[in-house]
């Protein structure tokens, strides 16, 4: 599937999966009231560079930054987005 369609296509699936899923579950998980579900949807590991990291070149900062908030309905998010990639 990667060879045909290109390794960027598919990581830009993925991305578009994880932040259309998590997307929904934010928006899920305000609309619940407080409890086990609502923790289950919303709650998830932050992956990435917490604090983002700085390069001071006297002349130049730069900080470096990146972090994804996964939750179940991104995950489920990502799973729909490969299985819509792979059926077209």
């Amino acid at each position: 599937m990667a060879s045909r369609r290109g390794v960027g296509l598919l990581l830009l699936v993925v991305v578009a999966g994880l932040i259309v899923g998590s997307l929904l579950g934010e928006i899920l998980g305000s609309l619940l009231p407080h409890g086990l579900a609502q923790d289950l949807i919303s709650k998830g590991p932050v992956i990435g560079l917490t604090p983002p990291a700085s390069l001071d070149l006297r002349f130049l900062a730069l900080t470096f930054g990146l972090s994804f908030k996964v939750n179940l309905v991104g995950v489920v998010g990502i799973m729909l987005a490969a299985f819509t990639l792979r059926r077209l």
